[in-house]
């Protein structure tokens, strides 16, 4: 083959290629073209699913197509991201989670279906809401110190709940009563409302639990904040203390509300939902209704939250190994 076929032959190769490639391409730039379906991993009716439901919702507004919510509950959020983890790297499956499907399951369980770096492709944080330290209103402590003192003097005596084994709730308590050094039981619950309700009826004198779950009972003054496991006070009750301005700096743990796809994300799509994503989050009316929840709205881009998940296994997976906390 003389110079003049080699050219010919590499030029007709070029333009078969870019002829390949045209279709993917023009889909990837007119993304999307159908409704996508947004995976959260818990049952209809809690606070995940409401803010999952008002986020797919504005999110479909920004991006021009209908965002489908497919509730897929069961085994700690592993059956819904399982799924996804699974699915088509195309955009069109998304999931909305908070970080017990990244940092507390893969320190409580030995095998998941799915890696919590490797599986998925980060989009965004839309919100976060703190952790808190909760007493029954005739339990004779009104703060930290006060907390520590009572524990203290009855080793073993005390109990405080939480909404489940292996959740965000148990790894904030057990982080701070390590801390102080106090021994006291922790009692499961299958949800924040049956552990609220013992906790309203003098049946367990503590909990930790969400910010957004006690809101309503701290406003109502049945309970009593202790102290917020966030670094930084919660803009809905910004009277309570963090753990760290009570005496314990360093402490800090929250809840936080996340959108992945499966790894594997055209870079173009990614950047498209990225930027959807922080749209939804700025928009006012969409940060009126998730502080009417008690979540913050808190947008922070992919490359945070692949940051905060880094940072936040090794962490969990020390608390859980001191602690022998498993998701039995």
């Amino acid at each position: 083959m003389n110079r003049k076929q080699l050219l010919l032959s590499a030029a007709l190769c070029a333009a078969l290629g870019s002829t390949a490639l045209a279709p993917a391409m023009a889909q990837e730039a007119a993304f999307p073209t159908k409704p996508i379906t947004l995976v959260i991993p818990f049952p209809p009716g809690g606070a995940t699913d409401v803010l999952g439901r008002l986020i797919g919702k504005k999110l479909g507004d920004k991006l021009g197509q209908s965002v489908v919510i497919d509730n897929r509950a069961g085994a700690g959020t592993v059956i819904g991201a399982s799924s996804v983890a699974r699915a088509v790297p195309d955009g069109y499956t998304l999931l909305m989670s908070s970080g017990t499907t990244f940092t507390v399951n893969p320190a409580v369980r030995a095998k998941l279906p799915y890696d919590p770096v490797k599986s998925f492709e980060p989009i965004g944080i839309a919100g976060r809401t703190g952790l808190i330290l909760l007493a029954n209103k005739d339990v004779p402590v009104a703060d930290v110190k006060q907390f520590v003192a009572l524990v203290k003097a009855g080793p073993d005596k005390y109990s405080y709940g939480s909404f489940g084994a292996g959740t965000t709730s148990q790894f904030a308590g057990e982080m701070f009563f390590h801390a102080a050094g106090l021994k006291i039981q922790h009692v499961p619950y299958k949800g924040s409302a049956p552990a609220m309700t013992d906790l309203l009826g003098g049946q367990i004198p503590f909990t930790v639990d969400t910010v957004s779950a006690a809101l309503p009972q701290l406003k109502d003054g049945k309970i009593k904040a202790i102290a917020v496991t966030s670094g930084k006070r919660s803009a809905l009750l910004p009277k309570v203390p963090t753990l760290a301005e009570s005496g314990y700096p360093g402490l800090e743990m929250d809840t936080w509300l996340a959108m992945v796809a499966p790894r594997g994300l055209p870079p173009a799509v990614k950047a498209r939902l990225e930027q959807a994503l922080a749209q939804v989050v700025s928009d006012p009316e969409t940060r009126d209704k998730m502080i009417a929840v008690g979540f913050e709205p808190s947008y922070a881009s992919s490359r945070v939250l692949a940051e905060l998940i880094d940072k936040e296994l090794p962490l969990m997976r020390a608390i859980a190994q001191r602690a022998a906390i498993t998701a039995d």
